[in-house]
């Protein structure tokens, strides 16, 4: 009697991480022995990457209010410094937002961050 070898389920598995790796270059997309490990490390790179686009965002809206902030004789580190002061929740996403798309509100909000800083030094000289 023939050993049994599930051979559907196998096949099938096989044709799925083919599949995967279609669009990969060479062996890698043609032969499974290769392409298991590519799709694996494809995936390991997939995932790492969902975590560093969250940074990768983070330090570009950082940049973009940077130079909004600059426009404004300011940096940006008193910018956040008084934002903190005048106890405005924005986050960096919606700031970044607000200097490329409505340059007005922004002014409005590094005016107010200005202001607090002010209040800030004045109560600390005192």
């Amino acid at each position: 009697m023939p050993r049994a070898t599930n051979s559907p389920a196998s096949r099938a598995r096989r044709k799925r991480t083919l599949l995967r790796a279609k669009g990969f270059r060479g062996f890698r997309s043609k032969l499974f022995r290769y392409a298991k490990d590519a799709v694996r490390k494809a995936q390991e790179y997939e995932y790492r990457d969902r975590k560093n686009r969250k940074g990768q965002f983070r330090r570009l809206w950082t940049q973009r209010i940077n130079a909004a902030v600059r426009a404004q004789d300011m940096t940006y580190s008193r910018f956040i410094e008084g934002l903190k002061a005048s106890g405005i929740e924005a986050d960096r996403k919606i700031l970044a937002d607000l200097a490329v798309t409505d340059a007005a509100a922004f002014s409005a909000i590094v005016a107010q961050a200005k202001q607090a800083l002010e209040a800030k030094a004045a109560k600390a000289s005192a």
